[in-house]
């Protein structure tokens, strides 16, 4: 009865499959021909190109797509146009200001501050409209934007469209022009969580790449500092960048990182912790073979030191390869410290790991097999500690590391009111829970309460 329970909680069901058939055959979408339709150009005619983009982005039950279709008079001739953009990823300021209104407007901020240069513009399209170069004269006199390219390619073109650029599509042109106007909403540079210290910077990555980009920047001021970005995941396209400095990191580290990059081949990247379990040497070792940091200032100082990073949009950690043993012993603060007390500090690491490691196993074996190794006092207190207590020693350890990672797991996983609630009765629960346990005198009677305690609030 118990292994059917078992099985109808967590056993996978391969349910029945139903296949959908439409009956029209030319509905049913062949993926090498959906494949062949993203390398598409541009159409010439405007209702060709509204139409593909129409379906391509599902229009009629996508809410954020948006279109403006409007009219161009130049020379005294109306061409049709229209901009596609997505609302939230875009700023409606620079749409308004540095693409309709010099579209509609003729240019009219141009014009009163040069009317005379204008009007010579204006006069060469009234010679004949055959002739008139309608590309050149869009991309270099009326769209007071720094950042335009033309792009002739759909998949070109979607991809902008999808990273906050808005695309300009004309009458007549088979190119359209994709003019950057991002201006979705994210996190401020604030202090980093998981990496605090007094004396330093009190900046941290973000989840906007560029943001991160440009922090490095500022740090590591110098010509040298490569930063190429590529994109991963088939479906996501995540923008990673790879960051080195030039004239200091091996030429056979970057190239290693950029070939383990760029051949990744899977569907989405949406973490940092997801590219290091693709790319590190071993995935089945448990040590880590990356660092993983949010601090720009400690990327900046491992990039002089010829190491390589990697930042992912969407993550505000940077990925910090290779790593060695002494980097996982130190921290941002020891470069602010005098170098005495900084290796004193490091020193007293590997003490703490030596003892994490090795420390529970020295305790099992001392005080279940070799007695005489203990003093005769701490061996009456021991003894007399444990008087009371039915159960093993092995059994103790194991159950003391489980109730600190259940201790660890709850305080980041519980919400910070349940939590506050669980501080606050903390006190009172344990007094009440001296008839369930007996024995809380002893360490491990103390950990078997929050054990419990915990297992109770998760069930």
């Amino acid at each position: 009865m118990i292994k059917n329970i078992f099985n109808n909680v967590f056993k996978y069901k391969d349910y029945e499959e139903y296949e959908f058939i439409l009956s029209n055959a030319k509905n049913n979408i062949d993926e090498n021909e959906f494949e062949s339709n993203d390398k598409q150009t541009v159409y010439s005619s405007l209702e060709e190109n509204l139409n593909y983009l129409k379906i391509k982005y599902n229009m009629l039950i996508n809410s954020d797509i948006k279109t403006r279709e409007f009219k161009l008079n130049i020379s005294k001739q109306e061409i049709n146009a229209f901009i596609f953009y997505i609302d939230g990823m875009v700023e409606d300021s620079a749409i308004n200001d540095f693409i309709m209104k010099p579209l509609l407007l003729k240019n009219s901020i141009n014009m009163n501050e040069n009317k005379q240069n204008t009007n010579q513009i204006l006069n060469t399209v009234k010679h004949k409209y055959t002739k008139f170069n309608l590309e050149n004269f869009l991309y270099s006199s009326l769209i007071p934007q720094n950042s335009v390219s033309k792009e002739n390619e759909f998949s070109d073109i979607i991809t902008k469209v999808n990273a906050g650029f808005c695309a300009l599509f004309v009458d007549t042109l088979n190119i359209s022009l994709c003019i950057e106007t991002k201006g979705f909403k994210g996190r401020s540079v604030d202090q980093p969580i998981t990496e605090s210290v007094v004396q330093g910077a009190h900046e941290g990555f973000v989840e906007n790449i560029r943001t991160n980009t440009s922090m490095l920047r500022k740090i590591i001021n110098n010509e040298n500092l490569i930063i190429e970005e590529t994109t991963v995941g088939k479906i996501s396209k995540t923008k990673v960048a790879i960051c080195y400095m030039k004239n200091i990191t091996n030429d056979d580290l970057v190239a290693e990182a950029k070939y383990r990059i760029n051949n990744l081949e899977i569907d989405y990247l949406l973490s940092s912790g997801q590219l290091i379990q693709f790319i590190k040497d071993s995935p089945k070792m448990a040590f880590p073979q990356t660092i993983s940091t949010e601090r720009p200032d400690k990327t900046s100082r491992y990039l002089l030191l010829g190491r390589i990073a990697i930042l992912i949009n969407g993550s505000p950690f940077s990925i910090i390869l290779p790593a060695s043993l002494i980097d996982f012993l130190s921290s941002p603060e020891d470069s602010n410290l005098n170098y005495h007390y900084a290796n004193f500090l490091k020193f007293l690491r590997s003490i703490a790991l030596i003892s994490a490691l090795l420390v529970p196993g020295l305790y099992i074996a001392i005080t279940m097999y070799h007695y005489e190794l203990i003093p005769s006092e701490l061996l009456f207190a021991i003894v007399a500690a444990r008087e009371a207590i039915p159960f093993p020693i092995l059994f103790e350890i194991i159950i003391m590391e489980a109730s600190f990672e259940l201790i660890q797991e709850a305080s980041i996983r519980v919400p910070s009111s349940f939590s506050t609630t669980v501080r606050n009765n903390r006190s009172s629960y344990f007094r009440r829970s001296s008839s369930f346990c007996k024995y809380c005198k002893s360490y491990f009677n103390y950990n078997c309460c929050i054990f419990w305690y915990l297992f109770f609030c998760y069930s």
